[in-house]
Parts: C-alpha cells; structure tokens; sequence
C-alpha cells in the first residue's frame, strides 16, 4: 500500500477510536456539559465512527484489488515465460542434454534456448537480465525474441552479441543490461564457436581437464559501440558442456564454489543436475538459476 494511503487509513483507524472513547470514557460528565442536547452528541460521534469506518473499509478494499489483480498479472507473465522457453529439450543425436530453471519470484530474468541451427549445427543461448521480477522478465523475453528472429539470418554468436548489444543500448534504460552467452556446437566435429557477453564462463569438462569459456566482451546495453570477439573450442567424446547463471554460484555456500561447482560434473547429465541441486543454499539463493548441461556421447 503506498505511504499516503496508509496514512490515511492510520488516521480513519484513529477516528474510530477517537469516537469510541469519547462515547465510553465519559458518559455521565457529557451528560451535564450538554444537557438535553445529548442525542445529538452521540449521533454526531456515531456518524464520526461511520466515517472512519467507511474511508478505512475502501482504501482496504482497493488495496485488496490491486493485489489480487497484481498476483493475476503475475500468474499470466509465468505462464507466457513458459512458452518462451523450451519445456522439454529435443535430444541431439550424439548428445545428451538436461536443463534446471528456477525463477526467484514469479518470473525470472533469466533466459536459455536451444535452436536448431542448419548444418547440423545447435545454437544454445543463456542470459541474465539485471535485476529481478516483472521488469527482468520483459527484457528477458525481448532477447529471446531478438536471438530467435536473428538465428533465422545469421546465428554465428558474433552477429547475435553485437546487434542484441546495439538493440538494447538503444532501447532500454541504462540502468538496464544483461550478461549472456552464444554457443553454436557444430554435432558433427564437437567444435564450439562462441561468445560471452560478461557472462559466467561455460565449462568444458573431460576427464579431470577443464575448459573455461572465458569472457570475450562486456555485458550487452551498456556501450552500443562495445566490441565483442569471437572464441573457439571443442567438446571431445565423453565432454561435458555446462551452461549456468550466476545465481548457482551464488547460491552455493561456503568457500571456493567455482571447484564445488566442477567437482559436481558427472558422466550422466541428470546425475550433474541432481548434484548441483544439492549445492544450492535456499539461505543464500537470491536470485534466478538456470543451468543447461550438454555431453557428448557418440562417436
């Protein structure tokens, strides 16, 4: 409820209580103040009564409204952000791939995809809006627009960080930005061409060898003329690729939680899921997870 109107319904509360003592506190000394004009002075205090009650029952009541339209609203952007994100993984011939995306409210500013590209190639995308709730959630769902109608011109992760860049430079707020990262695996050769957009960096893992896929330009809004570079690498057979937002890393407690992190990777996909579902503090979640694992299993 805003300041004012709370205020104004403190001060409607305190008239009923104003009229209610004056009534009960001193009947028998108004009686001799006001003589036969007593009626009209309990009328008078009962009307008084009737007006605080009134002005608080209807700021109560519009504040009830609002809410119950405000938790609608909410229910209807959860369920349109579902539809805006795949809910179930088609699985890539060679590759097996499990996802895990937790909002911290009702919606999240959180985004990932996974398009299939032609060329036998797959484009996943992971973002993560500034920010939280309804406001995170809109933009998230303007990127996920810009990367599904750019992939259908050119999905190489250098044309999506710069024009997605140049778009919400120009048309968000400047308080406004997100971190993001473009992959597109080629199925074939296991070969990644990549981008990250001041994102927490993908893991490569096999066999105890890590591959971070590290920062290779700032985060995208801040800077319509920020440059991006594009980098490579390559998942072998049995390798894992781990894609996540930072609200995994900073939902996990104690010290060191990038090595907890990797020391969660497992062969299994589902398993990985599982372990860093256990590593998350609800004491320290504050924030939007999402965690998208990709292995290469056939040869």
């Amino acid at each position: 409820m805003p300041k004012y109107k709370r205020a104004i319904t403190w001060a409607a509360i305190l008239v009923q209580g104003y009229a209610i003592w004056f009534v009960l506190s001193r009947p028998q000394v108004w009686v001799y103040m006001v003589g036969e004009n007593k009626l009209v002075l309990y009328l008078g205090m009962f009307l008084l009564y009737l007006f605080g009650e009134r002005v608080m029952h209807g700021l109560v009541t519009s504040e009830i409204v609002r809410k119950t339209q405000l938790e609608a609203d909410q229910i209807a952007a959860q369920q349109i952000q579902k539809t805006l994100q795949p809910e179930k993984l088609e699985q890539l011939v060679g590759y097996e791939m499990e996802v895990f995306y937790e909002p911290f409210r009702a919606v999240g500013g959180d985004y990932f995809d996974v398009i299939d590209l032609p060329g036998n190639r797959t484009l996943f995308a992971v973002a993560d809006v500034s920010g939280k709730g309804m406001a995170a959630a809109l933009l998230a769902a303007n990127i996920q627009a810009l990367v599904r109608s750019l992939s259908n011109i050119d999905a190489q992760p250098l044309v999506l960080a710069n024009q997605i860049n140049k778009h919400l430079s120009r048309y968000t707020p400047s308080d406004r930005f997100a971190t993001a990262v473009f992959v597109v695996l080629s199925r074939d050769s296991g070969e990644l061409t990549y981008v990250n957009a001041g994102h927490n960096s993908p893991i490569v893992f096999c066999n105890g060898s890590v591959t971070s896929l590290e920062a290779t330009g700032m985060p995208m809004g801040l800077l319509s003329g920020a440059e991006y570079e594009a980098g490579a690498a390559i998942v072998p057979f049995g390798g894992t690729l781990l894609l996540f937002t930072d609200g995994l890393t900073d939902s996990i407690s104690r010290k060191d939680p990038d090595s907890r992190l990797r020391g969660a990777i497992s062969d299994n996909p589902a398993k990985t899921i599982s372990n860093l579902k256990l590593l998350i503090d609800p004491r320290c979640k504050q924030d939007d997870i999402t965690i998208l694992v990709v292995k290469r299993t056939g040869q």
